[in-house]
């Protein structure tokens, strides 16, 4: 530090520097550093890939969400938001992967051209308009998309994101100098912590409403490993991280998607 030269957490405040979703960035980035180990043995069929695909797409989550938490950490509310839309974006496109492999994936077509060139780096992937639209077309999500897509919200954070990531209003540009006074960080605070609640929920509803089997708890493959017989339907068995975020965020924030994925699963969700 230059002599005067003044501390970024100097202008932000106590109650900023100890706001709760720096709490929950942890929480979220835990949370994929988990998924991606606990599923890495699950092929990626239609690929050629020998690890599951998602499960560096997890782990490179993971390290959004740890850049978000450090960018916040010094004021700059406007970097984290282009961050945000990152993950938005990423969690999106995982999704679309997933659900374009299980609609294409055959006997008669074992390799997905389209999945394998952007695994492989020769081809891109749609555009967000095209896969989103993918997404809330697909018969199979039609629950999950009809709970998620009940109100505005995620319109509203896609505007966030892109009124950051553009400058499209001075108060945009002002949220990433945190050498000012700023009497509304602490506000767009709360609203970052809304907007990437939201955006978790909806990819965990998503990647469980697909992918039921990555709830499943270590347990099972363990005893078959080491040539222990498995007990009875521990197939169906929930990891402890997967039931801890049903409970602390899905259950308390959207009861209506985690009785959804409850009642559409053969897992044993608490």
């Amino acid at each position: 530090m230059k002599i005067g030269e003044i501390k970024p957490e100097d202008n932000l405040g106590k109650e900023y520097t100890e706001h709760l979703i720096f709490e929950q960035l942890k929480y979220y980035s835990e949370f994929y550093d988990s998924l991606s180990f606990s599923i890495m043995s699950w092929s990626s069929m239609g690929t050629k890939g020998i690890l599951n695909l998602d499960t560096y797409t997890y782990s490179s989550i993971k390290g959004t969400i740890n850049s978000i938490c450090e960018i916040l950490s010094k004021g700059r509310i406007n970097d984290a938001y282009a961050l945000l839309r990152k993950y938005y974006d990423s969690t999106i496109i995982n999704i679309y992967t997933n659900l374009y492999l299980m609609d294409n994936c055959s006997i008669d077509n074992f390799i997905v051209e389209k999945i394998e060139k952007w695994r492989l780096g020769t081809d891109t992937i749609p555009e967000y308009r095209v896969i989103s639209k993918y997404i809330k077309e697909s018969s199979r999500l039609t629950s999950i998309n009809n709970l998620l897509n009940k109100d505005d919200r995620y319109r509203k954070i896609r505007e966030r994101c892109n009124n950051n990531t553009h400058y499209n209003f001075y108060n945009n540009v002002l949220l990433n100098d945190n050498q000012i006074y700023n009497p509304n960080r602490v506000k767009w605070l709360n609203f970052f912590l809304k907007d990437i609640e939201a955006i978790f929920i909806q990819h965990i509803a998503y990647v469980f409403s697909l992918n039921e089997h990555y709830m499943m708890s270590s347990d099972y493959k363990d005893c078959l490993e080491i040539g222990i017989q498995p007990e009875k339907d521990s197939q169906y068995w929930v990891a402890p991280f997967v039931q801890d975020v049903f409970d602390k965020i899905i259950k308390t924030k959207r009861y209506d998607i985690a009785e959804k994925i409850k009642k559409n699963t053969t897992m044993q969700l608490n």
